[in-house]
């Protein structure tokens, strides 16, 4: 193994001709960028972020993990919260269907005319017509 591919390895990194297709994305849905420590200047992405947390999820040590990628166990505390509040919001959430909503609306509105125009019918059949009596004010 040449010193490039051992420097690589070492660092979580695939040399270029390794086996894995360039680009590709892993089984998890999550970026082929792998998790470390950043370089001066990058910030934590939410790949990044999230590839943090699965591996929490998984059950590895928040005291490893926070030496390994050099961020404080309260912070990476605060991403796990996140994560499981926002899945907890989006399990709980129903899922709604757009034009089910618009022909909701379509009904409330069709009753609301119905309703509308069977007291117009009462009234016009007592002999009140639908207006009232009395000269207009123009």
């Amino acid at each position: 193994m040449g010193k490039t591919r051992r420097v690589m390895k070492k660092h979580g990194r695939r040399a270029a001709g390794s086996g894995e297709a360039e680009g590709a994305r892993r089984a998890t849905g999550g970026s082929p960028e792998p998790v470390g420590p950043l370089e001066p200047g990058q910030r934590w992405t939410f790949s990044r972020k999230e590839e943090v947390v699965l591996r929490m999820l998984r059950g590895e040590p928040m005291d490893k993990l926070s030496r390994e990628l050099g961020v404080e166990i309260y912070r990476l505390e605060a991403w796990r919260d996140r994560a499981l509040e926002g899945m907890e919001a989006g399990l709980k959430k129903r899922r709604e269907d757009p034009l089910q909503t618009e022909l909701d609306a379509a009904m409330k509105r069709i009753g609301e005319l119905t309703m509308e125009n069977e007291l117009l019918y009462e009234r016009c059949r007592k002999g009140g017509g639908p207006f009232p009596k009395g000269r207009s004010r123009r």
